[in-house]
């Protein structure tokens, strides 16, 4: 089934944008929170202080409303931040036409094609990876400045070649994918939202990585499979990661820095994304301070990604 008729059926209904403005320390309540009834979910900017944010989502009138209140209250409660919801009337295909327009075909560093179900098949040159992800469902499509940081990033680590590799915080699966397509290793995906890992799952066979890339619904480091090491071969050190993606947002990439740090292998690497470049030395006092060192740093836009090493 192509990804224009499977998105032409599920958006036949009449849809609906909901959205909220929230600053940088709720995004991701709130994000998790319209992904419950939202079929994509966004993060942009509200203002010029990129300390305030608006998470966005689109959905069929009607869906999910008792599931939604619910999973805004608990949102509310999580952040002390009671944010008004906002909607708005969408016309389905005034909004996939918009989705494709705003997805076309990207080349992202000396290795890596991006490219939207929607798009007529082209010609593999330059030796190049290519990624093809549904357009309709793109959250993680590379377009976004973290993304594209984290697959530049990725371009450094084929001479080390890492064994054992954790995409933490997975959305539509594309690192993982590009980790297990430039690597040739078995990569264990993780997300905390259940559709997340259906859409990776989907990306990783569309791209025929379905047996390289496994994906897991989980809560952070406390995810058995990831405690576990479910992927490759994990040998007497149990669930240690060689290569970490980590593309969520600045305040819990701090959070969650000492469970980074120890499940890290020595010799690890950790790629770290999400994070404004005014927020990077935030983010490596919290990692330094756990032993991580600053390899190298990348920028697209605002927007940083961060190299880190452990020592072997």
């Amino acid at each position: 089934m192509s990804g224009v008729s499977a998105l032409t059926r599920r958006h036949a209904t009449e849809l609906e944008t909901i959205s909220v403005t929230v600053p940088d320390e709720a995004v991701d309540a709130y994000e998790s929170a319209l992904g419950t009834v939202c079929t994509t979910v966004g993060i942009f900017e509200a203002d010029d202080t990129q300390t305030v944010w608006r998470v966005e989502g689109v959905k069929d009138v009607g869906f999910g409303e008792a599931a939604l209140v619910g999973a805004l209250a608990l949102a509310a409660a999580a952040t002390g931040i009671d944010a008004p919801l906002l909607r708005s009337r969408t016309e389905a295909e005034g909004w996939l036409a918009r989705t494709y327009e705003s997805f076309p075909e990207q080349r992202i560093g000396q290795r890596f094609v991006v490219r939207g179900t929607h798009l007529a098949e082209a010609e593999r040159h330059d030796g190049r990876i290519t990624l093809t992800l549904d357009a309709g469902i793109a959250f993680g499509s590379g377009e976004h400045g973290s993304t594209r940081g984290c697959l530049r990033a990725l371009e450094g680590m084929a001479h080390r070649k890492p064994r054992r590799i954790l995409d933490l915080g997975c959305g539509s699966g594309i690192l993982a994918m590009g980790a297990a397509a430039l690597l040739r290793r078995r990569v264990l995906a993780v997300d905390i939202e259940p559709w997340s890992v259906r859409v990776a799952a989907q990306n990783a066979a569309l791209n025929g990585l379905a047996p390289l890339v496994a994906c897991r619904f989980g809560n952070g480091w406390r995810t058995p499979d990831i405690r576990r090491g479910i992927v490759g071969q994990p040998g007497p050190r149990g669930g240690e990661y060689d290569l970490v993606f980590a593309n969520i947002l600045a305040r819990p990439l701090c959070q969650m820095a000492r469970d980074l740090s120890a499940r890290l292998a020595p010799g690890g690497t950790a790629i770290l994304a999400g994070l404004l470049d005014t927020q990077v030395r935030m983010v490596l006092a919290a990692h330094r301070r756990q032993g991580l060192r600053l390899e190298r740093r990348l920028r697209e836009g605002d927007w940083a990604t961060l190299v880190l090493r452990k020592a072997g």
